[in-house]
């Protein structure tokens, strides 16, 4: 994946330019999948590639990943963003496929001084799922919506086709395709910055 020669500043030199595209090619080629592997187990998370530049002391490859899974994200003190890029067992997520689960145990939803919220996005484009609820996100404001279980546990529905009636206020639908989920929680209190919470698996159930 090579920048047009276009995008480039004037000032530099063809041979600049050809040092820096060929770096983006290693990346690719390379590091990308090597790095994921470490954003899918939690070793590297959020708070390592978001923040300031004096925060990054010149990691250009956290920078470069910053920018390929979110933009603009904020400091780990501000939100974290745990990632559901493939489930349980580290296979890809594809609802055209498979119907999954995410479940948490009683008083094990996100610590958030501020809100959390779970969003869907289409694998192939990045863009919302369009759906029957237009509904595009699960967060803490809905609360009073969800259905809990008797021990308080939470356990939502992730699938492209509704899991019935009974179960719909428990459902984030997913496209038919593949697709990945992205967890926010602003303001996240200390256990989730130390690491002591962990965010739950994605199961497969199909």
């Amino acid at each position: 994946m090579q920048a047009s020669p276009l995008t480039w500043p004037h000032f530099l030199q063809n041979s600049s330019r050809r040092s820096i595209a060929d770096g983006i090619a290693d990346f690719w080629q390379q590091d990308f999948a090597a790095v994921m592997q470490r954003v899918n187990t939690g070793e590297l998370t959020s708070a390592n590639v978001f923040g300031t530049r004096e925060f990054l002391q010149n990691n250009y490859l956290y920078r470069f990943l910053a920018a390929k899974l979110g933009i603009y994200g904020n400091s780990g003190e501000e939100a974290i963003y745990p990632p559901y890029f493939v489930d349980a067992d580290g296979n890809k997520l594809n609802a055209s496929q498979h119907r999954y689960t995410l479940h948490f145990e009683n008083n094990q939803l996100p610590p958030a001084n501020a809100f959390w919220s779970i969003t869907m996005y289409d694998g192939q484009t990045q863009l919302l799922v369009r759906n029957s609820l237009q509904r595009y996100v699960l967060n803490s404001t809905m609360l009073d919506t969800f259905k809990f279980g008797e021990d308080g546990s939470l356990t939502f529905h992730i699938q492209k086709d509704s899991p019935g009636s009974d179960r719909e206020s428990n459902w984030l639908p997913a496209p038919d395709g593949s697709f990945y989920l992205m967890m926010r929680i602003y303001l996240p209190k200390p256990e989730v910055l130390s690491g002591t919470w962990k965010q739950p698996p994605l199961h497969r159930i199909q």
